[in-house]
């Protein structure tokens, strides 16, 4: 009887342990959560938007789209595989210039296309010693001015002259050590240059957003932005950033302080996964992306892939589009009915 009552106190106590030292969260098996039955605002006639996403490998294809009047009106798409030197290809940055070219990453380099799709130049990503560079940012500065983002070992910025074909700004930029080529891919995606013309550097394996003057010297720092995947500088001085797989969205003051955040949990009936771009609409509402982070395949039709919240996290409007037309993973949007126009970094994202 001794023993047994000694094998029972053994049970109750491995029964109190945290969870990572015994089975895993039961949350880790409940099902994905259903969208509700109908997400607030009008689909896909809320806004006129430009979509696209990273990794829909469900297809030989990835597909950016162009919706307008609650239709889509215009695709263009890119094999899943460069034909080129076989890595993965996928949006991970775009923007509609005034005149309706786009400039767009997809990871194994960046193009410039007309509104009719076609090229107007590409870059290719070289090839480093250690292994194949990638390209997650691509920013129009002015219509002849490109600056984007090059992971690699070392990682560096530069800001390319379409008119004159060459190189007019080039920095290396800070990593996560050791910069080698398995840390290539998890070094950045989205960065951006300001209307002040600084620079805002969203490091993801850093967890940091670090802002640089023109030469190059720390001006400001937010550590409040784990595994980062996107920031924009608001109109108000603040600092949007998107938390990737911790899923949320934060405003940060200059001082360095959290004054506005939205994270999962906190929308009723959406489940928010990981967020990638997230923008400040003119209004003062946030739309954000919530991407397919730790969400198995055959769940990603419950995902609501576009989610805009007012001030007081409010859901005004809500895309959960995976049929006629299937949307895929939402990583990138940009809102067409704002004022403002990119290559002048109007818009807050």
């Amino acid at each position: 009887m001794k023993s047994l009552n000694v094998l029972v106190l053994a049970l109750l106590v491995f029964a109190t342990l945290p969870v990572s030292l015994g089975q895993p969260a039961a949350t880790n098996a409940l099902p994905y959560p259903s969208p509700p039955a109908v997400l607030p605002g009008n689909g896909l006639a809320q806004h006129d938007f430009l979509y696209s996403g990273e990794w829909d490998t469900r297809n030989p294809m990835e597909t950016m789209f162009l919706a307008r009047g609650g239709k889509v009106i215009w695709t263009y798409q890119i094999p899943d595989k460069d034909p080129d030197n076989g890595q993965l290809s996928e949006f991970s940055d775009m923007h509609r210039l005034s005149n309706g070219d786009i400039v767009f990453a997809y990871k194994t380099g960046w193009r410039k296309i007309d509104q009719a799709g076609k090229t107007i130049f590409d870059f290719k990503a070289p090839k480093g010693e250690q292994g194949w560079t990638e390209i997650h940012t691509a920013q129009p500065i002015g219509m002849d001015k490109v600056m984007f983002m090059q992971n690699g070992t070392p990682a560096k910025l530069f800001i390319y002259n379409l008119k004159t074909g060459k190189v007019e700004f080039e920095r290396v930029v800070k990593t996560k050590e050791p910069v080698d080529q398995k840390s290539v891919h998890g070094q950045f995606r989205n960065v951006r240059m300001t209307k002040a013309g600084t620079f805002l550097i969203a490091h993801m394996n850093l967890g940091k957003v670090i802002e640089y003057d023109k030469d190059w010297k720390e001006i400001w720092v937010t550590t409040n932005a784990p595994s980062v995947w996107h920031a924009v500088r608001l109109k108000n001085g603040n600092t949007l950033v998107s938390g990737n797989q911790h899923a949320f969205v934060r405003e940060i003051s200059p001082r360095d302080e959290i004054v506005w955040e939205v994270k999962d949990g906190e929308l009723p009936g959406i489940k928010i996964n990981g967020v990638h771009q997230a923008i400040r609409l003119a209004n003062g509402n946030t739309v954000l992306c919530n991407w397919t982070t730790r969400v198995k395949k055959p769940d990603w039709p419950k995902i609501v892939q576009l989610i805009e919240v007012t001030p007081e996290k409010k859901v005004v409007w809500g895309i959960n589009q995976w049929a006629s037309p299937d949307l895929g993973p939402a990583s990138c949007i940009q809102i067409l009915d704002e004022p403002g126009m990119a290559e002048e970094m109007e818009l807050m994202r």
